[in-house]
């Protein structure tokens, strides 16, 4: 399937549509947020350790037409899920780990249970965001949120996707001026602290802050960013899906990794640090490495070696050594597996399904690697023998997986995309 420009006409006139009939209000009063997923192509694992990153957005995402509610009310319908979510904006949220599922949604009498709407806890999540960091909402939203049609999300950081559109939106109603760099704290305190997930700020980074047809390079310690110019990317779908909060292997890898930096800060005299890799010099993890057990040394050794390959990448792509830039993306691949320990066998199946197709320069997991998909950058004569290849090769390892995708969107052409806003 061929990129196209993304939202298209038809797409933004159907979210329209849809939220008129809604909100009994015509489709000019209609916003629509649109919020894009990303990839990684190179800094895998380590944005929640401080590393550096790479990451762009692609031409599909979420797409959230909303409209002011008149009052506190919110009231949210999905295109992926039933029910029906509503909660007012003068309801002091909690974090979710406080209090209980069935306290945390309300939903009409047309929808089963809460079960079926937790889908709204981003919602939610992106109020408890802007009241814990002292913002007043006076303005609720009757809203419709959906994301590409056919396409499964997974490891394509949908869920950031989501917070960032609900920010944008309630922001958007009322009146709230919120820089980007604001947005990716409220993002991270969403994930963070409202859904207890360990991750860094990757995700929202990318989906906030990328232009168009560029790579955008990101410091996550001092949180700099910049765009990097730019190839087709590919997408290719394993057909396994696991929520990522409900992985334990997610957040134990990131315990991991900051009980190696203690380790390590303590050997180097410099206990007084977080505990965080990137507060590790290069040199003194070299010097004191051998004192880490084995799973902390290979979750280090993923961290500095990831950092390492980031550089080089962003000197190759600025350079246009595109191949180079590949060979190292191939490369945080096989560091994912190996020494983050992360992935499982479609992935892995997949990943070098990819590496074997014609015409591809690098290929690596999308997201954690615990579900979803991979990612590869192709030559743009070559890809769709490429995608041809990866639809052919994957069903033959794994045709049970396989046979529950859309082919249609099984493997995705797409180009780099731009930064999240509302029109």
């Amino acid at each position: 399937m061929a990129a196209m420009s993304w939202p298209t006409q038809d797409e933004l006139d159907k979210i329209r549509g849809i939220v008129s009939e809604m909100a009994g209000k015509g489709t000019e009063d209609v916003r629509v947020v649109v919020s894009p997923y990303r990839i990684c192509p190179l800094g895998a694992h380590i944005d929640h350790q401080g590393g550096i990153v790479s990451a762009m957005t692609i031409n599909k995402g979420i797409l959230l037409g909303f409209v002011p509610s008149g009052n506190t009310q919110v009231a949210l319908r999905s295109g992926q899920f039933k029910g029906e979510v509503r909660f007012r904006v003068n309801e002091t949220q909690q974090p979710r780990h406080r209090i209980s599922k069935g306290e945390e949604i309300k939903v009409d009498k047309s929808s089963p249970s809460p079960q079926e709407c937790y889908w709204g806890r981003y919602a939610i999540g992106a109020l408890y965001a802007l009241q814990s960091r002292g913002n007043h909402l006076a303005q609720g939203i009757i809203g419709y949120i959906c994301g590409s049609e056919g396409l499964d999300s997974s490891g394509l950081s949908s869920s950031a996707a989501v917070g960032v559109a609900y920010l944008l939106a309630l922001e958007s109603a009322n009146n709230l001026t919120v820089s980007p760099t604001e947005n990716i704290e409220y993002d991270r305190v969403i994930e963070n602290e409202y859904l207890g997930l360990r991750n860094g700020i990757l995700d929202q980074s990318a989906i906030l802050l990328s232009s168009h047809g560029c790579l955008t390079y990101m410091n996550c310690k001092d949180h700099e960013t910049e765009p990097q110019k730019g190839y087709k990317i590919l997408l290719a779908f394993s057909g396994l899906r696991q929520a990522l909060t409900s992985n334990p292997g997610y957040n134990s890898r990131v315990a991991e990794c900051q009980e190696a930096a203690k380790i390590l800060l303590h050997a180097s005299g410099n206990g007084e640090l977080e505990p965080f890799l990137c507060n590790v010099e290069p040199e003194s993890y070299e010097a004191h490495k051998v004192k880490l057990e084995p799973n902390l040394a290979r979750r280090a050794e993923h961290y500095f070696s990831e950092n390492m390959r980031v550089s080089k990448g962003l000197e190759a792509w600025a350079s246009g050594e595109l191949r180079q830039f590949g060979q190292l993306m191939s490369a945080s691949g096989l560091s994912s597996i190996k020494n983050y320990e992360c992935g499982c066998e479609p992935l892995i199946q997949l990943y070098e399904v990819l590496l074997r197709a014609p015409g591809v320069f690098g290929a690596r997991f999308s997201g954690a690697g615990f579900r979803g998909c991979c990612v590869a950058l192709v030559d743009t004569d070559c890809v769709a023998e490429a995608a041809k290849f990866v639809r052919e090769e994957y069903p033959k390892l794994q045709p049970v997986l396989a046979s529950q995708l859309n082919p249609d969107t099984a493997v995705l052409i797409c180009e780099a995309g731009d930064c999240a806003r509302v029109i």
